[in-house]
């Protein structure tokens, strides 16, 4: 049976750039192949299908639309443009701050890649630090990039 919007969907994935560098996966055995951070960090049974309602917004808009139709035991390579990711890079959501100023807001001295929770809820990453300025991206780390997802579908009700 095709899947439709509002099914509850299961699917293994690869995420890949399009250099082919694995970024993310559900499947433990890929994550340890190609040294991502995360197979060393997370156990094993960490790694598990990925599980969303078709249609809800509970995933990005390329892979949420691209199983339409799809059905148990389907596989798809899928390129997601940013648009239908996590959007365009905004030059806009890279702040400067006085490296003081972050120390105290941060408590803790700045080092390029540091992750920060701001109070609006904004996460970001240091990217620079110099004697006068610390960079913070609050992009998603994906924004900008064009995704490929190798999927297969094991699961919908």
């Amino acid at each position: 049976m095709p899947i439709e919007l509002g099914d509850r969907v299961a699917i293994q994935y690869v995420g890949r750039f399009e250099d082919g560098s694995v970024f993310n996966t559900s499947q433990y055995e890929v994550a340890v192949e190609h040294g991502l951070a995360a197979a060393q960090e997370r156990d094993e049974s960490e790694y598990r299908p990925l599980s969303f309602v078709v249609g809800a917004g509970e995933i990005i808009e390329g892979l949420d639309e691209a199983v339409l139709g799809m059905a148990v035991g389907d596989e798809s390579t899928v390129t997601v443009p940013p648009e239908e990711g996590y959007g365009a890079f905004d030059a806009d959501r890279v702040r400067e701050y006085d490296p003081d100023v972050f120390e105290s807001m941060v408590g803790e001295p700045p080092e390029v890649g540091v992750h920060v929770h701001a109070e609006n809820g904004l996460h970001g990453d240091v990217t620079a630090v110099t004697e006068d300025v610390v960079e913070v991206d609050f992009n998603h780390e994906l924004a900008g990039k064009t995704l490929v997802f190798d999927i297969e579908i094991v699961a919908v009700e």
